[in-house]
């Protein structure tokens, strides 16, 4: 496996606690992708086939990603990113599915062929009104 893409293990244990219990519900991921140029974000081939396959896959738990966004620039901090996505599943149980799911391997191939790093952040699916 990719180093980009492993896990962090105490906030995977987190996810498991709450998809065995019986405060499960939905959650909102926040993706922040760099991607290999080879990639061509936003109009290339191997981009194009990477969010095709992801948006088949999301499907299938009645997840969806609600919107994704470029990065124009980064007035602060240093991490290297192209674009952010806001994904929402139905729950943390349906998050952990994802590589179970028909066409699973499809897609993380795609996203392994794109993606140079990612960086996913887990939080609650309501906004807070400020």
């Amino acid at each position: 496996m990719n180093d980009t893409f492993a896990p962090n293990a105490d906030e995977y244990e987190v996810i498991k606690k709450i998809a065995s219990s019986s405060n499960d519900g939905p959650v909102l991921m926040i993706n922040i992708n760099k991607y290999i140029p080879n990639a061509g974000y936003p109009d290339g081939k191997l981009y194009q086939d990477y969010m095709k396959a992801l948006y088949v896959l999301l499907d299938q738990i009645g997840a969806r990603i609600l919107w994704h966004i470029p990065v124009l620039g980064q007035p602060v901090g240093t991490q290297p990113a192209d674009e952010i996505l806001g994904a929402w599943y139905p729950s943390h149980k349906g998050f952990l599915s994802l590589r179970e799911q028909p066409g699973s391997d499809e897609s993380f191939r795609c996203r392994d062929l794109c993606v140079d790093q990612a960086v996913v952040h887990r939080c609650p699916e309501n906004i807070i009104p400020m």
